[in-house]
C-alpha cells in the first residue's frame, strides 16, 4: 500500500542510526512490526489471571536419583 506521511526528521535520523536501516519504507515497516508485537504482548499480559478457575497444566518431573532434584 502506498501512503504519504510526515515524519519528524530527528526521529527518523535516530531510527536510522539505531537500526542501520536506511530505506524509509523498510524502516517504517520494521517500526510497524515492532509496534504490533509490543501491543500484542501487552494485550496478552492484560489477559493474565483472567481465568481464576482454570486448572494448571500438568508438568513433567525429573526422576529423583539421590534424594535431591
Amino acid at each position: 500500500m502506498r501512503t504519504t506521511v510526515t515524519l519528524d526528521d530527528e526521529l527518523l535520523s535516530q531510527a536510522r542510526t539505531f537500526t542501520g536501516i536506511q530505506e524509509n519504507s523498510a524502516l517504517i515497516q520494521q517500526a510497524l512490526k515492532l509496534l504490533v508485537q509490543r501491543e500484542a504482548a501487552r494485550r496478552l499480559a492484560q489477559l493474565g489471571g483472567s481465568a481464576p478457575n482454570l486448572q494448571a497444566a500438568p508438568r513433567r518431573r525429573g526422576k529423583v536419583v539421590d534424594g535431591s532434584r
